[in-house]
């Protein structure tokens, strides 16, 4: 597996996570038996939230983590927008960790909410640090402005991630967010890199050929293609054994420069794509 530094702190974290969005409609057996596979191929980051299944993902990653040494692993977990006033930031974190039945490694905010001031939530994150609640502070689906807004406020503490969905397809992060990241060395962590399996539906001619002249899959060049970029980790959700085993099948040999660059001007094709 290939890493990546979390930030600038001293945390190295696979470049291919696991991603446990609606994890919970799985049979549970088979989910958990997947994270454990994940793990075994040393995708160590678990991302998950309490919103994800109002906190059954929360309880199967828990699970699913127990017979492996906690110092090896990266917990990801977010507080949902309506949680963000300072008594429920602290409320939410404290009923993630006994749902994950430990601390958590790296707390996000999972959406940014106008209605509730930024500097309260940070403020609440900062006393969990403090409290060795959490380890780290991340924000998810931030825009630039809000990054920056959030870094200000925290001073003496960082944001070390931004959790946000960046695909072949969906390549948003590009114009501001992926750039400003790889200058001040944040973490972005690209969630749904197949577009919610959009891209595996009906893939453009060009990934199909690319994939079958590397012998890959065409999930695998998605992903490969995502983490071949720097301060990019990518967060897939698998809840059976065989796609996890599938995603960890990314990492390894750089797809060739020239690919790279047809991949990289797939705009044409990609607005065909399906939407559903």
């Amino acid at each position: 597996m290939e890493y990546e530094r979390l930030n600038n702190v001293e945390v190295n974290i696979p470049k291919i996570g696991l991603g446990t969005y609606q994890i919970e409609l799985s049979p549970r057996d088979e989910a958990i038996s997947a994270l454990r596979r994940g793990i075994e191929l040393g995708m160590t980051l678990i991302d998950t939230a309490e919103m994800y299944g109002w906190g059954r993902s929360e309880e199967i990653v828990g699970e699913a983590i127990k017979p492996f040494d906690r110092e090896e692993l990266t917990i990801v977990t977010k507080v949902w927008g309506t949680n963000l006033a300072y008594e429920s930031v602290k409320k939410s974190a404290k009923a993630s960790i006994a749902r994950l039945g430990t601390y958590i490694d790296v707390y996000l905010i999972h959406w940014p909410n106008p209605s509730y001031p930024l500097g309260e939530t940070l403020k609440a994150m900062k006393e969990l640090v403090s409290e060795g609640i959490i380890r780290y502070i991340g924000v998810s689906n931030f825009s630039l402005g809000q990054l920056k807004e959030a870094r200000n406020l925290l001073r003496n503490n960082d944001i070390v991630t931004n959790q946000v969905e960046y695909s072949l397809r969906v390549r948003d992060p590009e114009a501001d967010i992926l750039p400003y990241c790889q200058k001040e060395k944040i973490t972005l962590m690209a969630y749904s890199p197949l577009d919610r399996g959009r891209i595996l539906k009906r893939p453009p001619q060009k990934l199909k050929v690319i994939a079958a002249r590397l012998g890959k899959s065409v999930a695998q060049i998605a992903i490969n293609w995502l983490i071949s970029k720097p301060m990019v980790v990518a967060i897939p959700k698998a809840s059976k054994v065989e796609h996890v085993e599938e995603n960890a099948g990314a990492a390894g040999r750089r797809i060739p420069q020239d690919l790279m660059t047809e991949l990289e001007d797939l705009e044409e094709e990609r607005a065909r794509w399906p939407r559903s």
